[in-house]
């Protein structure tokens, strides 16, 4: 099940750091979850870190999108993988001689 920000959220910022998977960002009005990266912090912690600091209690399961435990941590693998492939494809390419640049020993 992803969570859902709902109405009475008084956007204090306080949620969004707390995510381990960014899911959660400034909406147009008040602050969003993005379903497909939120886990409930399956794979993480054993409670969804939102949940446990929004001072106003607006963080609840969304009834539009339940997930099973399994699903969430399917999600949580491939966000796992999703990252490590991006960190290799952003890692600087090792630097080669060029061929003939050495030196010959004599």
């Amino acid at each position: 099940m992803a969570l859902m920000i709902t109405d009475e959220c008084i956007n204090c910022d306080v949620c969004e750091p707390e995510c381990p998977n960014e899911a959660i960002s400034l909406g147009p009005e008040i602050y969003q979850i993005a379903p497909e990266r939120c886990t409930e912090c399956v794979g993480h912690f054993d409670e969804p870190q939102c949940v446990q600091v929004c001072p106003v209690a607006c963080i609840p399961v969304d009834p539009k999108r339940v997930e099973s435990r399994e699903t969430l941590w399917a999600k949580y693998r491939r966000l796992v993988a999703e990252a490590k492939g991006a960190a290799a494809a952003s890692a600087p390419s090792p630097v080669l001689p060029q061929e003939g640049s050495e030196k010959e020993e004599g």
